[in-house]
């Protein structure tokens, strides 16, 4: 049996990581991006750690933040791991000395291998949706088949994923993990528990057959 983890992201209320958690996932994300319709703000995710049970992850998603103002928010926010989702350099993101995952925006064009390879330091890599212009939480799935069998860090696969569709997402991919935002949303940045539940379940299920 392969566990493959879950993990669910822009996470704004306490009810909805409350919601993930009894639903099994691994993991939680925080979106500290303003531009984002699931930004949270450093009271917002104060609040939401601070009603957490333990052994859950908190992931920290920041997309081209000064060093700065992320050493801020982790002085306040006691986040797990860190998550960039934009242009960072592999020395930016090795600068905070704080275990952290890489996004990559798949396209067609790209030698996925070689991407991956350029963050060393990465924990893992979460491959996603390319959109000219915008990070991610696109609610899009790219060509699953653009994923080589083999890369040299563990692959968190995001991008369009619902209860629906992650069953064959795994079977094709078999990531480490698999993020979702969008797929379990009952409007932008509020989750539906019942979204949750299933997603994790399919998860789950699949993960017992491979």
């Amino acid at each position: 049996m392969s566990v493959v983890r879950s993990k669910i992201c822009g996470i704004t209320r306490l009810e909805d990581a409350l919601a993930a958690v009894a639903a099994g996932a691994d993991a939680i994300g925080l979106v500290f991006y303003a531009r984002s319709p699931r930004a949270v703000s450093v009271q917002q995710a104060q609040a939401i750690l601070a009603g957490l049970p333990p052994f859950v992850t908190t992931v920290g998603l920041f997309v081209d933040m000064p060093q700065h103002e992320i050493e801020a928010v982790l002085a306040a926010v006691p986040l797990d791991l860190l998550q960039f989702h934009g242009n960072e350099r592999a020395a930016d993101c090795d600068a905070l000395a704080r275990p952290y995952i890489k996004a990559l925006r798949v396209r067609a064009e790209d030698d996925v291998a070689a991407l991956v390879d350029a963050y060393p330091g990465a924990r893992a890599v979460l491959l996603d949706t390319y959109v000219d212009g915008v990070p991610g939480g696109t609610g899009q799935a790219f060509d699953w088949a653009l994923v080589p069998a083999v890369l040299s860090k563990p692959v968190i696969l995001a991008g369009g994923l619902t209860a629906d569709n992650v069953p064959a997402a795994i079977t094709q991919v078999r990531p480490y993990a698999v993020d979702v935002s969008g797929g379990v949303e009952a409007s932008k940045g509020i989750k539906d528990a019942a979204k949750v539940k299933d997603f994790v379940r399919a998860v789950r299920a699949v993960g017992e057959l491979m």
